[in-house]
């Protein structure tokens, strides 16, 4: 419908315009109308009605002698494919001249849309010549492109990138230096000291990943995705360096990484855990549970508290650490604070006995864990039971995790004890 209306319209227009003066004043429109006429045909490109939108342009032009009208009519004529069209109108125009820069463009455009290259190209050189405009360098090149004639493409290309270092133009060179002229190596080297001296933006950045990825360059990737994430915080490209970092092993850097990003929290505290960094540690646990309430994070907070240290822990720390597994163990019933809040009222004589029933509940799932059994049987040595303690250990040793330094030590302790408890039986029997 909006077709034939608009058919209607131009049909109209000539007699409506027929009495129109031919030489408006500058300061007059150039006809009755002209606003409605351009409405109509921006209304024909916006439903993609490609020839009315340009025969209405065209009559705006006729009419007005604007030549932004006749731009864009020649722009929608060549959305409507009607490439002979423009040619002709270009050529009744210019008579071969170069003087309407933008005329000549169109003219370049419709030869390459109907293959007739070779004119193209003449004259797209012709008019790069005559410019020097980076616009006409890029038509050139694409034409270049068009023959394949890739080593004058990239010779375009270059001319247009150095008047303002155009990283859009960068990126075509590079994928014509790597694709099509095999030479990668340039490729990379144009790219990197783009990026070095005007910034590694997202094109940039991304063309390189694509590039050291296809080249299986692990540095060079790791590289460009740091750079990237300085520009662009996002979480996909943090944990491209995260899994870099850990297929390279390189662990102190990660940590780095992690401490000045704060990218992958949880990640970093799983670190500072396997690195016996428990200060850290705890103190980024407390961190994740302020953040996410989560509880198992406060566990976490007060066992590598206690990790950090033990050895030098003052009855005022201890205390809070007592109190942080009992607020965890009273929520979850995680057999693994139970049994660490048992051990620490063990061994640090807070409350042996009530060390011990938290540690027979988690015996009670758990009957043959060599570390909840090396509790209850600290347990009994605690309380002077080593007759008691020897038994359980005794099975504990022949258990997986039976020879963990800390249960030899407490097998030790209890056989030190019997060999005690043996010699003043012995003094009493002499006597």
């Amino acid at each position: 419908m909006i077709k034939i209306f608009t058919f209607v319209f131009v049909a109209l227009f000539f007699v409506a315009c027929s009495t129109q003066p031919k030489a408006p004043k500058p300061s007059e429109k150039a006809f009755e109308g002209e606003d409605t006429y351009i409405l109509f045909a921006l209304r024909a490109e916006q439903i993609r009605d490609y020839k009315s939108a340009a025969m209405l342009f065209d009559k705006l032009y006729n009419k007005s002698s604007k030549k932004e009208y006749l731009y864009r009519s020649l722009t929608d004529e060549l959305h409507a494919k009607e490439y002979k069209k423009v040619l002709a109108k270009v050529e009744s125009l210019t008579h071969g001249s170069l003087s309407d820069a933008k005329l000549v463009r169109y003219k370049i455009m419709a030869l390459v849309a109907l293959s007739r290259l070779d004119e193209a190209k003449e004259l797209a050189m012709a008019l790069a010549k005559k410019t020097r405009k980076a616009d006409d360098y890029i038509l050139a090149s694409d034409v270049f492109i068009k023959k394949k004639e890739y080593n004058m493409a990239l010779k375009y290309l270059d001319s247009a990138y150095v008047q303002n270092y155009n990283e859009k133009i960068l990126d075509k060179m590079a994928i014509i230096l790597y694709v099509n002229l095999d030479r990668k190596k340039d490729a990379i080297a144009y790219l990197e000291t783009h990026s070095r001296i005007n910034g590694c933006s997202k094109l940039i950045c991304n063309r390189l990943i694509g590039i050291y990825s296809n080249e299986n360059n692990i540095d060079g990737l790791l590289s460009v995705y740091k750079r990237l994430y300085n520009i662009d915080k996002n979480e996909n490209v943090a944990q491209k360096i995260i899994q870099i970092y850990a297929y390279k092993r390189d662990y102190i850097q990660l940590i780095n990484f992690l401490e000045e990003s704060g990218a992958d929290d949880d990640v970093l505290l799983q670190l500072y855990i396997t690195g016996k960094n428990y200060d850290k540690a705890s103190k980024l646990a407390a961190k994740l549970y302020d953040e996410k309430g989560d509880i198992k994070y406060l566990g976490q907070s007060a066992i590598y508290e206690y990790e950090s240290q033990a050895k030098n822990i003052s009855k005022k720390e201890l205390h809070q650490v007592v109190k942080k597994l009992e607020k965890v163990v009273e929520e979850t019933h995680d057999p693994l604070y139970e049994n660490y809040l048992g051990y620490i009222l063990i061994d640090h004589d807070i409350d042996i006995k009530k060390g011990m029933e938290y540690v027979k509940n988690v015996l009670k799932n758990n009957p043959d864990s060599a570390y909840y059994l090396d509790s209850l049987a600290w347990g009994y040595y605690k309380l002077g039971k080593c007759h008691k303690s020897k038994e359980l250990f005794d099975k504990v040793v022949k258990l997986e995790g039976g020879d963990d330094p800390e249960v030899l030590k407490h097998v030790n302790a209890v056989k030190r004890c019997l060999a005690k408890s043996n010699k003043k039986t012995k003094v009493r029997k002499q006597r």
